[in-house]
């Protein structure tokens, strides 16, 4: 007999294996001596009262064990003889295509531009500490795709999209702790994904896939009205049955590669705005109630969102404990974003803080034609390096000045390794989104007592939220519009945003490929 119950917790109580089992034991009314297993399958914080709690769900297994489902590794076999398919990106929607098709029996072909996820290392550094940005290995570009190095939240809403269990499932396996399997908000952290990443590639190579890095896309095999692989680094060719287009949202080469070569893409709407960084202690006294916040609890975190004048303005991307990194793909510009290690134990709490840009929003930026958002986003990335000294440093105000106006005549201690210096965001910024964020901080301010205060910063710019572009795909095959054999996949796509949806998107992509090829 199974039995399903939910127990809600102090923290101490919940991080106490024992107290749980015996609690979940006198709950279920189960005979004690019966009882062979407590499992926890859900956890969760209820911060909503005067005190935080943890919600457990929880399985009592009387009269039989549970038992653990077979590891998904264990199906896979060697595919150095299959059908050879073309994979451009080892982020998350690249790599899981890429174990699908393993499963497939189908022989994944990988290229990036970027270094494998040990030696991409250095170029962090580098921009971090020198303000050097190699714009084929940065925060964005390289092994693992953009969620290595900007903190690994695993939360998705997809759940329609795809199997959300067997993505969390590969990730354990690959060594996540298992903790993701069964918290609400799962978080890895960017010190313990490089591992998993590594881990993934050596499956992939084990089985018979190849990988190929600092390779980047110089061109498209286009024969017979097929897409049949892929020129890199303008000489070696890569060919496969097919080809998915897994490149993330900063790859910019890309589509202008695409429209060049007379592939249909479209604009796509998407969000600008700024990163804001409070401090740690600040938001979990607001959200938890008190101060130090409860060793047996996480780094609090929050969700803000409102309308002004016709657009959302939204937190995204929040990082409790966590850093504001560089995130520029090319020179000449700042871009920001957002961190964790997995104990999120930095003394920050950082969000990006957006507008959404609707098509009708980029008249000045018509003459783009289909390039229109891409490079209104690119504008306000420039403008922002050009307000400064040619590094990396950021411009920034305290986030009352930046609703007032004014210029900050000193900054809050921040995370960001380059340095803040105040700068007049209010101009840099296009004034739409200026004025909508200035008035979204307000209400967010109204609806988290303490959120509005002199002690956060507000930081210029949080601009790759998604992509500007999207590669039209048929919804049933996945493939695309105009071109056999092409599948687009993943954020670069225009068809996920984050781990998780886009390890979902390369799996669904993978079985439709599948079906292409008649496996």
């Amino acid at each position: 007999m199974v039995r399903e119950l939910e127990l809600k917790l102090l923290p101490a109580e919940a991080a106490d294996a024992a107290f749980v089992e015996q609690r979940a034991i006198q709950k279920s009314r189960l005979n004690a001596r019966e009882v062979q297993d407590v499992k926890v399958l859900r956890r969760s914080i209820d911060a909503r009262g005067s005190r935080p709690f943890v919600r457990l769900k929880v399985a009592v297994y009387a009269g039989e064990h549970y038992e653990p489902e077979p590891a998904l590794l264990d199906g896979f076999h060697a595919v150095d003889a299959g059908q050879r398919v073309v994979i451009v990106g080892t982020g998350p929607a690249g790599y899981f295509a890429a174990l699908e098709l393993i499963e497939l029996g189908l022989r994944p072909i990988l290229v990036d531009r970027g270094k494998d996820v040990r030696t991409r290392r250095r170029d962090l550094r580098a921009i971090q500490q020198f303000g050097e940005v190699n714009p084929h290995s940065n925060y964005c570009f390289g092994e693992g795709g953009a969620g290595t190095y900007s903190d690994g939240k695993l939360y998705t809403r997809s759940h329609k999209r795809g199997d959300i269990e067997k993505a969390m499932r590969l990730l354990v396996e690959h060594g996540a702790d298992p903790d993701i399997l069964i918290d609400a908000h799962p978080h890895i952290g960017s010190n313990k994904l490089p591992k998993i990443v590594a881990n993934i590639r050596e499956t992939i190579l084990h089985y018979g896939g190849e990988i190929h890095f600092d390779s980047p896309v110089t061109d498209f095999l286009i024969e017979d009205g097929r897409l049949r692989g892929v020129v890199v680094n303008e000489r070696e060719e890569y060919r496969g049955e097919a080809v998915i287009l897994a490149t993330g949202h900063s790859a910019r080469d890309i589509y202008y590669l695409l429209h060049r070569r007379g592939i249909l893409i479209e604009p796509k709407p998407f969000a600008l705005g700024v990163r804001i960084e409070h401090p740690q202690s600040l938001i979990d006294r607001i959200q938890y109630n008190q101060s130090p916040r409860d060793e047996h609890l996480p780094a609090s975190s929050y969700r803000l969102a409102c309308q002004v004048d016709g657009r959302g303005v939204f937190s995204f991307c929040m990082c409790p404990g966590g850093l504001v990194v560089p995130a520029a793909t090319a020179p000449g510009e700042i871009v920001v974003n957002g961190m964790s290690m997995s104990r999120r134990d930095s003394a920050f709490a950082n969000s990006g803080t957006v507008v959404a840009v609707e098509l009708e929003d980029l008249a000045p930026f018509q003459h783009h034609g289909i390039f229109a958002a891409l490079e209104f986003q690119r504008s306000v990335e420039q403008s922002m390096f050009a307000a400064g000294d040619g590094s990396q440093k950021a411009p920034a105000l305290r986030l009352t000045d930046f609703v007032e106006g004014r210029l900050s005549q000193s900054l809050p201690d921040s995370s960001y390794i380059p340095g803040l210096y105040p700068a007049p965001l209010y101009e840099l910024l296009p004034p739409a989104i200026y004025a909508r964020l200035r008035e979204g901080v307000r209400e967010f301010g109204r609806k988290m007592k303490g959120y509005f205060t002199e002690q956060a910063n507000v930081i210029g710019t949080e601009s790759r939220t998604s992509a500007p572009v999207r590669i039209p795909r048929n919804r049933e095959t996945y493939m695309h519009e105009g071109l056999p054999g092409l599948f687009p996949a993943g954020e670069g796509a225009g068809y996920a945003g984050g781990i998780i949806s886009a390890a979902m998107d390369g799996q669904n992509v993978a079985r439709a490929v599948g079906r292409y090829v008649g496996r």
